[in-house]
């Protein structure tokens, strides 16, 4: 059975044109500014531009994502593995009567494995340091709607079975973005904030695919970037200021593809991998084996 994202995806691709797809994005920075604001996060405190701090993280972007791609699975005797539970006699019997090792319920399994991969990589402090981040509400649902599209994107190889998959990530996705904005203090129009959220993630979804293709050009990955996770204003092209780090995100962002691409089935199933480290590397560290 088709999965529900995926069918969104092909409606909004095949109704659609590159205006509406423009249009989808303008109404998302609209739907932010004029409502989410109210519900977003006290934004971190960040240095003043053009301080020295902030010219040393300039460096420090510049080396970021720039290591040739590899598998992010993770090795088999790493502690971050989580492995699936192999009872075994008369639990394990009981266990497979109550359908606890069926397709279905190994998948939902992994799949929250999955999730909590996306969660912890668009979660963490660093992504928005390096790239000088206010830590809001707006800026954190893009940063997950990114990571969900990419992992997304990788299920869609493995044919059918990886958009069943996806299916599972997607309603564990939406249960913790539902979660997300009532922590925010949205009670009231909570179904309304949902499906307001829906479109935009369908709407990123689509831009985001897009801006790989050949006639997007070489800043069209950048652009659909800045318009999603870093412009409030709805600006198309990302400004001077934000231009440097607008980059390296994207450069960030297709070398996560290329390496999720890298990345074998079973380990994709499972969650057993891992996005690629935000922080730079100790100086004297040595590099991690091949």
């Amino acid at each position: 059975m088709l999965s529900r994202w995926s069918r969104a995806v092909a409606q909004i691709t095949r109704v659609g044109s590159q205006s509406r797809i423009v249009g989808i994005m303008n109404g998302q920075n609209a739907l932010f500014s004029q409502n989410y604001a109210k519900a977003a996060e006290v934004p971190i405190d960040f240095n003043q531009k053009g301080s020295d701090a902030s010219n040393i993280d300039m460096v420090k972007l510049d080396n970021l994502f720039s290591s040739k791609p590899r598998s992010l699975a993770l090795a088999k005797d790493s502690p971050l593995r989580i492995e699936e539970p192999d009872y075994q006699g008369i639990r394990r019997f009981f266990l497979k009567l109550m359908l606890f090792y069926s397709k279905q319920s190994m998948s939902i399994r992994g799949a929250n494995v999955v999730y909590k991969r996306i969660i912890s990589q668009a979660d963490k402090s660093a992504i928005y340091d390096i790239f000088n981040l206010e830590k809001t509400f707006k800026t954190t649902f893009s940063l997950l709607v990114l990571h969900m599209w990419m992992c997304l994107r990788r299920l869609k190889e493995e044919g059918k079975e990886g958009v069943e998959f996806g299916q599972y990530v997607y309603e564990i996705y939406n249960h913790d973005l539902e979660m997300r904005v009532s922590k925010a203090g949205v009670n009231l129009l909570l179904t309304k904030w949902m499906k307001d959220l829906e479109k935009i993630f369908y709407g990123n979804l689509v831009a985001y695919d897009a801006a790989l293709l050949p006639e997007a050009g070489k800043d069209g990955l950048s652009n659909a970037i800045w318009r999603n996770v870093f412009s409030e204003d709805g600006e198309s092209e990302p400004s001077d200021a934000a231009r440097f780090p607008v980059h390296v995100m994207a450069r960030y962002v297709r070398h996560e593809l290329s390496c999720l691409s890298m990345t074998d089935k079973e380990a994709m199933f499972s969650g057993n991998f891992m996005f690629t480290p935000l922080e730079n590397p100790p100086p004297n560290s040595t590099k991690p084996k091949p």
